[in-house]
């Protein structure tokens, strides 16, 4: 017979609520099983008899018969005749509780991973908030989107489609997404796209750790901004490379730096139009020095064109792709910002040479982006949804944008200083000596308010300490709360 503590194991499967869907015999057979192979019945040890146990358990014989019978098929019981149910012999799958205990004890030990591996791991990889809190960064206005003519999109993507929808996608992205794409960076950016030469993913992220991997080896060198986009960083450590940093000025990138630079690299990545986080517009002659030197040494531009669409001071300067007729230029852009972030649509537009290359690594990745999703977005932009959606987030956000700095002007003055951006979704703030950023962030944090501190974007973390406050995504009387309420926080840690 069980000892009481088998006994009451299995009773524990029987009355569990997560094992409520399985049969009473499908339970009782997995519960067995599962005192099997912790080690619990040795092999060799007899089973109770099915009439005993069934009366301990108040069941049917027919059902532990059933039991039984499954446990024989898979090779855990023998069933001898006149003697009754035993743990087989012949199991390798039964630990002594030696065993068990050591292997325990090897669970409780760090993971044996790869140095690459164990490279993300430390990174703690890129998350966002699930629930947008003031003032985290990055995150578009979603109350806002028209999301019955979206749905109205939808449907009619399936009414034409039917089936073929839910099928398998190209892993380059639907043609009439790739040709919207194409059409709207030709207009907006001032790019040289074709629809062959884009490459749907799932998010800007995701492009650039393809990038990382596709482009180059373990140990080589790519040039980054400094600071940097930390989703950027995060993918090129990961990838082993070696990250050189850059200093930046009013007009971004000091590119004369990478043209002297003696340590040759293979790549340089930046935010040109509106670079994360200092809201500065690389210039026409930088941009124009970058592409002589990329098509001299055979380097690659990895372009973040990072909230460009939200542009409140002049027009936004062409992207650097447009201006490099060597194809050299690798620009990224995103449906995350501009859209929704659930959306999870992201693009890249390659060099010719690229574009297989790329597609079949990201065969490796996800195989494709979901093709409901990209034929919906392809009927938007083409109906000129998207950029009237973009027109009107841009005047709200400007709005956003200037009620935060007067906030903080009249409630932060002396704790503060905001550093007011020509666009994006966030604005920088910069401490005055007697704050630590460290003490403002978790001063924040205790008061509910998500703050990014600046010096973490430099690669040293020695940057002017100061902060990002994220803005699109939040209401005026959220915002205007929400900055009270860091005011009396920031006052309390100062003191």
């Amino acid at each position: 017979m069980f000892k009481h503590s088998q006994l009451e194991t299995v009773k524990a499967w029987l009355a569990h609520p997560t094992h409520a869907a399985l049969p009473l015999h499908a339970r009782i057979q997995r519960a067995i099983r599962q005192l099997i192979l912790d080690g619990a019945l040795g092999r060799g040890k007899p089973l109770p008899a099915s009439r005993a146990l069934a009366k301990s358990l108040g069941l049917s014989r027919d059902t532990i018969e059933t039991a039984y019978a499954q446990l024989h098929a898979e090779g855990f019981i023998e069933r001898r005749v006149g003697s009754g149910s035993f743990v087989a012999e012949a199991t390798e799958l039964a630990p002594s509780r030696r065993h068990a205990s050591r292997d325990t004890a090897f669970r409780s030990l760090a993971p044996n991973l790869s140095r690459r591996g164990e490279a993300m791991f430390r990174s703690g990889g890129v998350r966002e908030l699930l629930s947008p809190r003031p003032f985290a960064p990055g995150i578009p206005e979603t109350r806002s989107f028209p999301l019955r003519l979206w749905e109205r999109l939808a449907r009619q993507v399936l009414k034409e489609t039917g089936t073929t929808a839910l099928l398998h996608a190209d892993p380059q992205g639907v043609e009439p997404l790739r040709r919207a794409i194409a059409d709207y960076v030709n207009l907006e950016r001032g790019a040289h796209a074709t629809a062959d030469r884009v490459l749907v993913l799932t998010s800007s992220q995701q492009a650039l750790a393809l990038c990382a991997s596709v482009l180059l080896d373990a140990g080589e060198r790519i040039f980054i901004e400094d600071p940097a986009y930390y989703g950027a960083r995060k993918a090129f450590d990961a990838a082993g490379l070696d990250c050189v940093p850059l200093r930046l000025d009013r007009q971004g990138l000091l590119v004369e730096e990478i043209i002297a630079e003696p340590r040759r690299a293979r790549a340089v990545f930046l935010t040109p139009s509106h670079q994360f986080p200092t809201g500065a517009t690389l210039s026409l002659d930088r941009r124009l020095a970058l592409i002589e030197w990329a098509t001299r040494h055979q380097a690659w531009i990895i372009e973040d064109d990072y909230d460009s669409e939200f542009h409140y001071a002049g027009k936004p300067t062409a992207c650097v792709q447009g201006l490099d007729p060597h194809e050299r230029t690798i620009y990224i852009g995103t449906f995350t910002k501009s859209l929704f972030p659930g959306l999870r649509i992201g693009y890249v537009v390659l060099p010719r040479e690229l574009v297989a290359p790329m597609t079949v690594a990201r065969t490796l990745l996800d195989g494709h982006s979901a093709p409901l999703a990209q034929m919906t977005l392809a009927r938007f932009i083409e109906g000129g949804h998207f950029g009237a959606h973009v027109r009107t987030m841009r005047g709200i956000y400007s709005e956003r944008l200037g009620l935060l700095a007067g906030l903080v002007g009249k409630h932060l003055s002396g704790i503060a200083e905001a550093q007011v951006p020509a666009g994006g979704l966030q604005m920088p703030c910069l401490l005055p000596p007697g704050l630590s950023e460290r003490a403002a962030v978790d001063a924040a944090r205790r008061a509910g308010i998500a703050l990014l501190g600046l010096s973490s974007l430099y690669a040293a973390g020695d940057g002017k300490p100061g902060f990002l406050m994220g803005f699109a995504a939040y209401a005026p009387n959220e915002i205007d709360g929400a900055v009270r309420t860091l005011a009396n926080a920031l006052r309390e840690a100062k003191r």
